[in-house]
């Protein structure tokens, strides 16, 4: 008992002394975080991870300005052409959001991804429309990309995701075959072409039959995610969901 109290003061005093000389700070305004802070926002910028809604297109997820099912994109016939048939998100992409995907994808913080991909598992929990997928496969970067990154976002996000979601993870079988670029001054219907045939299966006997649920960071037009759906289920996917930390409007 007094080893597991000196253990525990021991380790207090070393985070306490880690903080004075490098502070923590919130990733999203800045703020300096308490040493025990477990994590990485302050609680402001925490509570600003709002969930998409009230009102979001049944089939893509992207927040409406009125009411209705569908988004223009999604309605009437629209919606029988997407391979992914379901697009939901964790929360909104905002200033509080972003400040965490944008440390994940482009500065090297990949110890903000076990905080999200919890997050996202804790929320998961509410979306009854997910609730049969049986594989979770996060989004492949292209090799050269992800080696300059160091590791993929979206593969992270899976891990901690499916380790407290119990699911089962496979993030091998879905390969991207073309470097696509950055997408990010594209439109949609650009988006859409540039995707085209980026993403191919090594394995199809992993995935037939299944009701995958794809990770990705953040959900934009969704090119990406159909892109990568429209792979699956040639190689036999049942059918083919997905699932991001972030959603754009």
């Amino acid at each position: 008992m007094l080893l597991s109290n000196f253990k525990n003061h021991l380790h207090k005093a070393a985070q306490y002394t880690l903080h004075f000389f490098f502070p923590r700070t919130c990733f999203s305004c800045g703020k300096d975080l308490p040493y025990d802070r477990q994590t990485p926002l302050c609680d402001v910028c925490e509570n600003g991870l709002t969930l998409p809604g009230p009102l979001i297109c049944q089939r893509c997820g992207v927040v409406l300005k009125s009411g209705g099912a569908h988004c223009y994109h999604c309605r009437g016939s629209k919606a029988d052409t997407y391979k992914c048939k379901l697009i939901r998100s964790a929360c909104n992409f905002n200033e509080f959001s972003g400040g965490l995907v944008h440390a994940l994808k482009y500065h090297g913080a990949d110890y903000v991804a076990p905080y999200m991909g919890q997050l996202m598992a804790r929320r998961f929990s509410s979306l009854g429309e997910l609730a049969d997928v049986n594989l979770v496969i996060p989004v492949p970067l292209f090799k050269k990309r992800e080696k300059k990154r160091g590791y993929n976002q979206s593969e992270l996000l899976a891990r901690t995701f499916a380790t407290q979601t119990g699911l089962a993870l496979d993030s091998t079988s879905l390969v991207r075959v073309r470097d696509t670029g950055s997408q990010t001054k594209l439109g949609r219907a650009a988006r859409l072409t540039n995707m085209t045939g980026a993403f191919t299966v090594k394995d199809p006997t992993v995935v037939k039959g299944k009701i995958i649920l794809l990770i990705d960071d953040v959900a934009t037009t969704g090119s990406t995610l159909e892109a990568c759906a429209q792979a699956l289920r040639a190689a036999g996917a049942k059918r083919v969901l997905a699932y991001t930390f972030a959603r754009e409007n």
